[in-house]
């Protein structure tokens, strides 16, 4: 397994984002499941920094593995901010026209459509959202 920890702010999201990829690199992950991971780390990072912490600073933790023999890769975001479970959240509405929809929850939509698992635990107090992609 490999690991970062790292300040949660809008910062980080690319030191995230080149940490994943260089492991994704070195296992010949295709390009369009790399372009799918980068997309979640951005939406699923951001909203630890937006919202995890509210106004004080705090890391978060991100982990990655790999289960060869399926070939999936897991990667895991840690948090020890306020509880949230972000699959609890409705989908958005995506056939009303954008000016009707509600605000909000459409990144995680998006995340749930391009990963093949997601899965939230809040344990020892910490959030703790795994997403898996098969490459």
């Amino acid at each position: 397994m490999k690991e970062l920890t790292i300040q949660a702010s809008l910062e980080n999201i690319a030191a995230v984002t080149a940490f994943i990829d260089e492991q994704l690199e070195a296992l010949d992950c295709p390009m369009k499941a790399r372009m799918q991971i980068d997309v979640a780390i951005d939406e699923l990072f951001s909203n630890i920094a937006r919202y995890a912490y509210g106004e004080a600073p705090g890391d978060a933790t991100v982990q990655m593995e790999i289960d060869d023999a399926t070939r999936t890769v897991s990667i895991t975001f840690i948090d020890s901010g306020v509880p949230f479970n972000p699959l609890e959240i409705a989908d958005p509405d995506v056939t009303l026209p954008a000016k009707k929809r509600r605000i909000g929850g459409l990144g995680i939509f998006m995340v749930r459509k391009m990963m093949d698992k997601l899965e939230y635990v809040y344990e020892n107090g910490c959030n703790r959202l795994t997403i898996y992609k098969r490459m």
